[in-house]
């Protein structure tokens, strides 16, 4: 039997392909908490994978065995991190007196702000404050109690697919193998070995970034007689996961902590800001270094549908996935549109005074023109 080809005009295609999004997006959103613990592990198998390898080829351990050992390791690594978390957190908690005294006087400052620019009295203001606090006091310890449950199943779950998805490495290949036509196998092979090699560059990259993001914020912190240095230090790695607005926050959060000193304020942005250069023109060129470039817009848009499908585990998962979708788009025909408007094709940085900074004229109409004219076909308007 002969197959027959159909082919749809574009505004068809277009609108196949946002439903798709839309029943994908749906989905996820729905099923997030069976999707995400999954996702998580499937990532986490991919990093563990040459660890595996390690412990069969050096160590000559079976199959079983050696994934049983790198997942331990795992854990124990992950547990190491929360052992410091944790004493940094029960060391903030014994200041929290002085906290809420800082926070206080924010707090007084905004209304100050609030009564001049607005001419709205402190008792309004006080008034409203209180009726959104007990109309949300009842949702908010729900959700908590929510929040806290989900967070300890999917805790325990994590380990456990991680452990089933290396065992089973095999079994996924061959099903795939199977699904696929074999005149696609090579193409096939191709996208499974790219995705293997960015989300192992990215993640092991990503924490090596982070490592040296809260090592630099602290000692920054320590220079300008900041508190809690440690502790702002990793709120400042994670956050920074979040492409310009992450920094943003962390900096926003480390000053209304700290002293309402101006000198010390002053001196944790301009350690936030120093990282901030730091981060872009060295470790994320340099450490991260992946092989899909992903543009800002589509990554910032890219987390906030993450964190608005699965939280804070949706905003971890939006640009390694984000990744993957765009290797896959590259490798099929009919998906390479797609997989150019999820990359970065714009100059990233020009050079001042040994200094990379952004290319502000990139992507401008006289710079399209202007390779237009040098021969390439990168500028279509």
């Amino acid at each position: 039997m002969k197959l027959v080809h159909l082919r749809f005009p574009f505004y068809a295609k277009l609108a196949l392909v946002l439903l798709v999004v839309h029943l994908i997006i749906g989905l996820l959103y729905l099923g997030s908490e069976i999707a995400m613990p999954l996702l998580i592990a499937a990532l986490f198998a991919v990093l563990l994978r040459p660890v595996v390898v390690l412990f069969n080829k050096r160590f000559k351990l079976p199959h079983v065995l050696a994934v049983l050992a790198a997942v331990i390791l795992f854990v124990v690594f992950i547990a190491s991190i929360c052992f410091l978390i944790s004493s940094q957190v029960s060391s903030f908690t014994d200041d929290l007196p002085g906290i809420k005294h800082n926070l206080s006087l924010h707090y007084y400052h905004i209304q100050d702000w609030v009564k001049d620019r607005f001419h709205i009295s402190y008792n309004k203001q006080e008034k409203y404050i209180q009726e959104v606090t007990l109309s949300n006091r009842g949702q908010l310890m729900e959700s908590t109690l929510a929040n806290f449950s989900k967070t300890l199943l999917h805790v325990l779950l994590v380990p456990i697919y991680t452990f089933l998805i290396l065992l089973y490495r095999n079994l996924f290949k061959k099903f795939l193998a199977k699904l696929i036509d074999q005149k696609d196998h090579q193409t096939l092979v191709e996208i499974i070995l790219e995705i293997k090699i960015v989300v192992q560059s990215y993640i092991a990259g990503l924490l090596i970034e982070m490592f040296i993001i809260a090592l630099l914020t602290s000692i920054g912190f320590t220079f300008v007689n900041a508190r809690y240095v440690i502790l702002l230090g990793l709120i400042t790695a994670v956050l920074n996961l979040i492409p310009y607005i992450g920094i943003l926050v962390a900096t926003i959060v480390a000053c209304l902590i700290n002293s309402t000193n101006l000198s010390v304020i002053s001196g944790i942005v301009a350690v936030n800001v120093l990282v901030h250069l730091i981060d872009n023109n060295i470790l994320v060129p340099k450490i991260v270094a992946s092989k899909v470039k992903v543009n800002a817009l589509i990554s910032i848009v890219g987390v906030l549908i993450g964190a608005l499908v699965a939280g804070i585990m949706g905003m971890f998962l939006a640009i390694p996935l984000i990744a993957i979708l765009k290797v896959i788009f590259d490798r099929v025909d009919e998906l390479k549109p797609w997989g150019y408007l999820m990359g970065d094709d714009l100059p990233k940085t020009y050079n001042w005074k040994k200094i990379k900074l952004s290319d502000l004229h990139a992507g401008n109409e006289e710079t399209c023109n202007k390779e237009k004219r040098d021969g390439g076909n990168k500028a279509i308007f």
